[in-house]
């Protein structure tokens, strides 16, 4: 029913939890067939008190240990990565149903992300001195939060949860770790994998189960919570977390736009924009959902951008060859059912799929998957969902404009902020579009892309805080201002 490693990590959610009746066990699924892989004890309010507790008396020690020694914990972390890929990505694509060589490819280029940190997390910490007058000295240190929620998503459980537990945990915090109920294998691999590094049990703790283990991690004590996923749960997380006022930083959805100005290379921004809008089979906060293309290359882009997504090949996603997986969540089939169905209704044309993969369909055997077509539509606006709400999924709506004005206008009407991407030969004219985007991420040329030199971070319903760069290590600690004054 699931491997040997899989087997291993189960075991370690046993002994942490209080519960082990049957209503206390979480389900997990493989999405690409509908069938059980097993099922996992859950916490309780109890149990995530006492976890809680336990992390409040360790992070004063962890805290004190010296930072030489949390960054070679962290690098016993990062080898232990390597040299179990493709274990942990066996377990990922079983879970999560993401392809297989995306899975090896996120979990490889973590390393590069904790790299990052490990470099820089000195600099973060360094003491600023301010001014020195020879009576009198200013400086500022930082001080680690104390003990942080971090509730992960399931999309990128490698490169989401370590934006948050990696800088956490080398600024000296404790943290409390709740992987997305539909990651919590990989949630616990990786909960094995720091504490084999030699993290201690306390320091970085897994809290196992749905929203309501969710909710009771929410009403402890705590210093800090840090969250990835839908803008909805984002702010019950928000409201749940004032009354302590306790740091909050929340990485959300996106509705991202992309535009094709009318000098760009349309052949190659179809190929860059067609994997910005389905790799991980368009399950991406960063995923590029709305394309504007301007009419003068209009029907190239579309010719390039058609056959390009026709290639992509749909299957099991632990083949190598398999590009597009299934959807995570089953519910999510409805959600693109009915944008698909809303734009016809209201005048676009479908040109590739609109529906589900199941049944007799070659691509799913097993018939139970959550597979979707890849799917595009065009002749589409802004009064139809597929424009306006985040679809997650691998679908994407292309509309023709006029003018970089038309575009910019359309690419800013969203309830979202998170990136945005521009398309030309001329640099001049992506910087004077890009520089109007209310958007945290802006691209030239390229879309869909992370660096761990920059913030990452959103605005609007996109979320608040930033993760990444130094301000990612600095979003973990809390100044203290020093007034030295000579006797």
């Amino acid at each position: 029913m699931f491997t040997t490693h899989e087997k291993s990590i189960v075991a370690l959610a046993a002994p942490s939890t209080a519960r082990h009746d049957d209503d206390a066990m979480l389900t997990i699924t493989n999405p690409a067939t509908g069938k059980l892989i097993t099922q996992v004890p859950t916490d309780d309010a109890e149990s995530v008190a006492t976890k809680v507790a336990r992390a409040r008396a360790a992070q004063p020690g962890w805290a004190a240990t010296p930072l030489s020694e949390r960054k070679a914990t962290i690098q016993r972390f990062a080898d232990h990565l390597v040299q179990n890929q493709r274990a942990l990505a066996e377990t990922l694509t079983s879970e999560v149903g993401k392809p297989i060589k995306q899975a090896l490819g996120e979990i490889g280029a973590v390393g590069q992300r904790i790299a990052f940190f490990l470099d820089h997390v000195e600099q973060a910490l360094a003491v600023q001195q301010v001014f020195d007058d020879g009576a009198m000295r200013e400086q500022i240190t930082r001080e680690p939060l104390g003990v942080i929620a971090n509730i992960s998503a399931w999309n990128y459980p490698y490169f989401v949860g370590s934006n948050v537990f990696i800088p956490a945990l080398l600024t000296g915090n404790c943290v409390l770790y709740k992987p997305s109920e539909h990651a919590t294998l990989t949630g616990l691999a990786i909960t094995q994998a720091l504490h084999a590094a030699g993290v201690p049990q306390d320091v970085f703790t897994c809290v196992v189960g749905a929203g309501d283990v969710g909710a009771a991690l929410l009403a402890q004590r705590l210093d800090g919570v840090y969250f990835t996923g839908s803008y909805a749960t984002g702010v019950k997380i928000n409201q749940a977390a004032a009354p302590k006022l306790a740091r909050v930083q929340l990485e959300l959805g996106g509705k991202d736009p992309a535009y094709v100005c009318a000098d760009a290379d349309a052949h190659t921004s179809a190929l860059g924009l067609a994997d910005g809008a389905f790799y991980n089979t368009g399950q991406s906060c960063c995923s590029v959902e709305r394309i504007y293309v301007h009419r003068d290359k209009y029907d190239v882009f579309m010719q390039s951008f058609v056959t390009e997504v026709k290639g992509f090949v749909v299957g099991d996603p632990m083949s190598d060859a398999t590009y597009i997986g299934p959807l995570t969540r089953a519910q999510q089939l409805d959600v693109l059912r009915d944008q698909v169905q809303d734009a016809i209704d209201k005048g676009a044309t479908l040109l590739l799929g609109g529906k589900r993969i199941g049944g007799r369909d070659p691509r799913n055997p097993a018939g139970d998957g959550y597979y979707f077509e890849p799917t595009v539509l065009t002749n589409v606006n802004h009064s139809m969902k597929l424009m306006r709400d985040e679809s997650f999924g691998p679908i994407i709506g292309i509309q023709r404009v006029d003018s970089d004005d038309e575009a910019l206008t359309l690419m800013n009407d969203t309830d979202y902020g998170l990136t945005a991407a521009v398309y030309t030969k001329s640099r001049d004219t992506a910087e004077r579009l890009l520089a109007q985007l209310n958007s945290g991420s802006v691209y030239w040329n390229c879309c869909d892309r992370v660096s761990p030199r920059l913030p990452w971070t959103g605005r609007k319903h996109s979320g608040i805080g930033s993760t990444l760069s130094l301000e990612g290590l600095r979003a973990f600690t809390q100044p203290k201002a020093w007034h030295l004054r000579s006797a």
